[in-house]
């Protein structure tokens, strides 16, 4: 019975480290964000745009959009937001799956910063932890030895915090030292389709 005990635990014990090893993996993510993105953020699932009231996944590389009375995912803008300035835009990290769900409350909470110009923007910010983003001007001049590869062949920064995904459904805006704003959530992944209608299928604007 006692050797039964002790192996349990032994077994608790070296299961721990894999685990926060694959917390820490799936946490960070600044390689796949965009020269655009604002800087300060260790892990991001989504911007929410409000200059134009549409948002950007990061992982999947896509806006969403509204466009015939549904969310559409696509790798580019349509047409009507061709004077919009990805890099002086303000955005508001949404981790959550399927922001648009929550769009009334964004477009609420984030009118104010419609035309906000104060964000520090990944391409200009001279943070060695985003060297690893693509294009940026010292793109692979960052010291190796403390990235890692993560499951999409980014490296990301070792010695981030790692994102706390302990909040499911509950929504906290935070101010992270870089004029940013954010809300907390458990975050979704999404595949790597081109351009395809939205999540949810017929979701009405403004529908939470």
């Amino acid at each position: 019975m006692k050797k039964l005990i002790v192996l349990g635990l032994l077994g608790v014990i070296g299961w721990m480290p894999f685990k926060a090893s694959a917390q820490i993996s799936v946490s960070l993510n600044i390689g796949s964000q965009p020269l655009w993105g604002p800087v300060g953020y260790d892990h991001v699932d989504n911007y929410y745009l409000p200059d134009i009231e549409s948002y950007y996944d990061v992982p999947r590389r896509q806006f969403i959009y509204m466009d015939g009375g549904r969310w559409i995912y696509s790798s580019s803008l349509p047409s009507r937001y061709r004077g919009y300035d990805l890099y002086s835009g303000y955005k508001v990290v949404i981790n959550s799956r399927n922001p648009y769900h929550n769009f009334n409350h964004h477009r609420i909470s984030y009118g104010r910063y419609r035309n906000n110009r104060s964000q520090q923007m990944i391409r200009h910010s001279h943070d060695s932890r985003y060297y690893v983003v693509k294009g940026h001007p010292y793109y692979g001049r960052g010291d190796r030895r403390v990235f890692r590869d993560n499951d999409r062949g980014h490296n990301n920064w070792k010695e981030n915090k790692r994102y706390d995904r302990g909040n499911d459904h509950r929504y906290e805006k935070r101010d992270n030292g870089h004029g940013n704003r954010y809300e907390g959530g458990r975050s979704g992944r999404g595949g790597d389709n081109k351009h395809d209608r939205g999540g949810d299928r017929g979701n009405r604007r403004g529908r939470d």
